[in-house]
């Protein structure tokens, strides 16, 4: 925690007294299903809510999947995502804190700002006042939230429609921009996310097909409606390919499929979602995390791909690679993080719930000298009766030359036993 954070909490304390304490953390809950409104009369505190904007139809959540303090809030169409899930949590007065079920951090209004469109953000939960919330219930069906620092209303900035539209605190006017729905995912307890896409979903057909003739670039979010893209470059191991897509930090691609000539595949320069795509035939890599710092999360989930010469995903920048739901099939190495990168991180991988068909080589390769880790949960292997296919290699990354193999198989590093790894025949 930096200065700056703790000098908040330490101001709140002062101000507003004891901070809330480790027993008043509630647990988090999971997704049992359901979409059940609720008014503020009948919130259920070991639920998790959606909440739905009137004015945009978008929902409430925390951008950029981020789990650090000072995470933006946003709103965008809705996936109930853990990162679109709060939970109520009683504070003082009747007021609530918001909890974000992906991250375990509540709103708060940042700085204790009292000017219009303040921004909202996310941050360890202290109960100070900045951060609880009345909520204005008019039987309308939709309420509002209203800062108890503040006076000043939880707000879709400009009445925006948009996706990735911030949200800001404004003087309260009942504006439909300022009055959310309460949808209610579910309550219980284990888990935090929905129910998993299926890893062994079918290849879908394309809607269309599209030649690529320069690069994509992707500032917020792009959905191909399952519509082929090819043809940017050879699509072979050929370095210095231009990639088919370029993601800015932030950014989210759904529903593509990358046919032949894929070129270097899917360019991520941080933090960004890559969900449902498929590549038909990889050609560099299928995608490379560029990023340049160590908080960002490149994630991967659901989708497949098929005939890798070599890579499926490059991790090249520090943070951390996520893999799940996913199917390969006819592969080199599923995962590699930069063996010889002439600037070198330490890195992590977390991979679960993959189906890998062979020939393939291994599922991760990582640089353990340079601090890299492994984690490896739920993957089934398809035919490859002997076990030739490495799980988790170790290497001594470089910065010139060639990266040089250590050993195989699980370790402090690469996390995983043999009941993770499920081997089936075809």
């Amino acid at each position: 925690m930096g200065r700056h954070d703790a000098g908040r909490i330490a101001r709140s304390l002062k101000r507003w007294g004891a901070a809330v304490t480790a027993a008043a953390l509630i647990t988090m809950t999971a997704v049992v299903g359901g979409s059940i409104p609720a008014q503020a009369s009948s919130i259920d505190t070991n639920s998790w809510y959606v909440l739905q904007n009137r004015q945009s139809g978008k929902v409430l959540e925390v951008g950029g999947w981020s789990t650090t303090d000072g995470g933006s809030l946003q709103q965008y169409s809705r996936n109930d995502g853990a990162w679109q899930q709060w939970r109520f949590r009683t504070a003082a007065n009747g007021a609530y804190l918001l909890e974000n079920r992906h991250s375990g951090k509540v709103i708060d209004l940042w700085e204790w700002s009292l000017v219009e469109n303040a921004p909202f953000k996310q941050f360890t939960a202290h109960g100070g006042a900045n951060q609880q919330f009345t909520v204005i219930d008019k039987n309308t069906g939709f309420i509002r939230f209203v800062n108890a620092h503040s006076g000043k209303a939880l707000t879709v900035l400009e009445r925006s429609k948009d996706d990735f539209a911030p949200i800001t605190s404004y003087t309260d006017l009942n504006q439909y921009n300022q009055q959310w729905q309460l949808i209610n995912v579910g309550s219980g307890t284990g888990g935090t996310t929905p129910a998993p896409i299926s890893p062994t979903a079918p290849w879908p057909n394309a809607t269309s097909t599209t030649k690529v003739n320069s690069t994509i670039k992707v500032e917020s979010s792009f959905d191909g409606k399952l519509g082929r893209y090819y043809g940017i470059a050879a699509g072979d191991q050929d370095e210095n390919q231009p990639p088919m897509f370029e993601l800015e930090d932030g950014a989210v691609i759904r529903n593509v499929i990358i046919g032949d000539g894929a070129g270097d595949g899917i360019h991520c320069k941080g933090t960004c979602l890559i969900e449902n795509v498929w590549w038909e035939n990889v050609g560099e890599d299928a995608a490379t995390q560029k990023g340049k710092i160590s908080s960002q999360v490149m994630t991967v989930n659901g989708g497949g791909a098929r005939s890798a010469e070599d890579k499926v995903f490059q991790h090249n920048g520090p943070g951390k690679f996520i893999i799940k739901n996913f199917q390969v099939e006819d592969f080199g190495k599923l995962y590699r993080s930069c063996g010889n990168c002439s600037t070198q991180y330490a890195r992590s991988v977390e991979i679960d719930n993959v189906v890998a068909t062979g020939p393939a080589l291994s599922i991760a390769g990582i640089n353990s000298n340079l601090g890299d880790t492994a984690k490896i949960r739920n993957v089934t292997i398809v035919g490859d009766t002997s076990r030739k296919i490495a799980i988790c290699e170790e290497y001594q990354g470089v910065t010139k030359g060639e990266p040089k193999k250590i050993t195989s198989g699980p370790s402090a590093a690469c996390n995983y036993s043999s009941s993770d790894i499920t081997y089936v025949s075809k």
